[in-house]
């Protein structure tokens, strides 16, 4: 990537609703030679999608949580599988240390929540035991990881 490559994907991450035309002025590109740029960042996999960022709240998921999970490594890719269809999942991460996966769930209430635990979690393929956490609010939501280039 150059310095062109780093200033797209700093543009793109922050809005990437902005217009070929405005993000070729704002880099020092022209126009076509901007948008073969994009096309090339998404053909090779830097830009994987463009997607909104929604408040759960206001959508009316009062409970958003953190769940550690401890499986039984026989049955991970099931597990994973699992994880890629389940609804109420938004985050799944294979981690190290005490536990073997993280996972972040979002719940419209306590009573859908404790469901949630009981009757789906726990029975999710090679699952041994988990630990959750509550998010009490958001410190920090997003993060532009473009500027870390």
């Amino acid at each position: 990537m150059d310095k062109f490559d780093k200033k797209i994907v700093q543009k793109l991450e922050r809005d990437s609703r902005i217009s070929y035309s405005k993000l070729a002025d704002d880099i020092g590109l022209s126009k076509t030679p901007c948008w073969q740029r994009v096309k090339h960042l998404e053909a090779t996999g830097v830009i994987l999608s463009y997607t909104t960022e929604l408040d759960y709240e206001k959508l009316g998921f009062e409970i958003n949580a953190v769940v550690f999970v401890v499986i039984d490594f026989e049955k991970s890719e099931q597990f994973e599988t699992s994880v890629q269809s389940h609804r109420s999942i938004i985050r799944c991460a294979a981690v190290t240390g005490d536990y073997d996966y993280l996972l972040e769930v979002v719940a419209k209430n306590m009573r859908e929540f404790d469901n949630l635990l009981r009757k789906e979690l726990s029975r999710l393929p090679g699952v041994q035991r988990f630990n959750t956490s509550l998010s009490t609010r958001e410190v920090k939501q997003s993060f532009v990881i473009s500027d870390l280039l």
